[in-house]
């Protein structure tokens, strides 16, 4: 069991106020010597030392554990999953507060009995991407009167790898992406879309001729069909940025690492092969959750390179001839 890290006592309103009533009730029966002032005074005083030493014993004796949920998303508000058992065999433990962080809202547990165990979620936001550390969980407590919040802290060691904030796809899809991307084109194929009926010419396929408009007309109707394009797409990301000194660029890069990641989930979730190239990495061509992964992780950790780097070679992807969406600082978003 990890051991209770001591966090101090904070005085409550309901607890000042019963502090300064018992230095009247104190003042009074000093001037006047009534002995039902001073009984009213002992039993103040002794409320004030039985609400200290619960609130210290409320808090020890547990066990917190927080559990790394599936996917974090910046800017996005995610549950924490955490469970909160008490060790003790003798007493249960009432009005737990229970945090990640001191400044955080707390979520309060009523009541957890001997050897019981507390199980819920923090609903928490965190705004920025990449390894987010909680190191401690804060436990504190109300019981037994309110006058006093004890807080300790206990070791719970989570990490987690916060991915890009997800924009709507329709605000980050390049126009000329999009139309290149689809399965479709407007030139003729052998398609699944049908793209127009037209008399039949020399020299087209056979396999082509539509039956029953040509034994409605009398005449032989071809069906023209559009070309197919590869369900694919390249994002090609330069991050040799060099130091991001000023808020507004980093801004801006934040911003086209978002950008990166929504066109990627949008162009897989349709069962596109995507690939990922940065200066320092790629992720070749690849659909499904696994792909998805890998792209998140990638991104969640993207950092800005030194411009140097810019000037050694062009950044291209591993098939030209796929549609792209190139992303760097100077002009945000191209897509070719």
């Amino acid at each position: 069991m990890r051991r209770a890290v001591p966090e101090g006592i904070r005085i409550t309103k309901v607890g000042l106020w019963f502090v300064l009533l018992t230095l009247v009730v104190a003042i009074a029966a000093t001037n006047t010597g009534n002995n039902a002032l001073y009984m009213v005074l002992a039993m103040m005083l002794g409320a004030l030392v039985v609400s200290g030493v619960c609130s210290r014993e409320n808090v020890r004796g547990l066990e917190a554990e927080l559990i790394v949920p599936d996917e974090v998303f910046a800017n996005r508000p995610f549950a924490l999953p955490f469970s909160l058992q008490n060790r003790s065999r003798l007493l249960p433990r009432w009005f737990v507060l229970f945090s990640v962080a001191r400044s955080a809202q707390p979520l309060l547990v009523p009541y957890l009995p001997r050897r019981g165990r507390s199980v819920g979620q923090i609903e928490m936001m965190i705004p920025t991407r990449g390894r987010h550390s909680f190191p401690y969980v804060h436990v504190s407590s109300l019981f037994p009167f309110g006058f006093f919040t004890k807080g300790v802290r206990y070791r719970v060691g989570l990490s987690l790898l916060v991915f890009p904030e997800i924009f709507p796809a329709a605000s980050t899809r390049p126009q000329s992406t999009f139309s290149q991307g689809e399965e479709s084109s407007r030139r003729s194929g052998w398609g699944h879309d049908l793209r127009s009926l037209r008399a039949f010419r020399h020299g087209d396929d056979p396999r082509g001729i539509h039956w029953k408009q040509t034994a409605r007309t009398g005449q032989v109707i071809f069906m023209e069909r559009e070309a197919e394009r590869s369900r694919r797409l390249a994002i090609v990301f330069d991050n040799a940025v060099g130091e991001l000194a000023d808020p507004a660029a980093k801004m801006r890069f934040e911003r086209l690492v978002s950008e990166a990641a929504t066109a990627a989930l949008d162009h897989l979730a349709r069962g596109y092969d995507v690939e990922l190239v940065t200066r320092d990495l790629a992720l070749g061509f690849a659909g499904g959750p696994r792909q998805r992964l890998r792209i998140l992780e990638v991104l969640a950790l993207l950092a800005p390179l030194a411009d140097t780097t810019r000037r050694a070679e062009p950044l291209l992807s591993s098939d030209p001839r796929v549609p792209e969406l190139r992303l760097h600082m100077e002009a945000e978003k191209i897509a070719v």
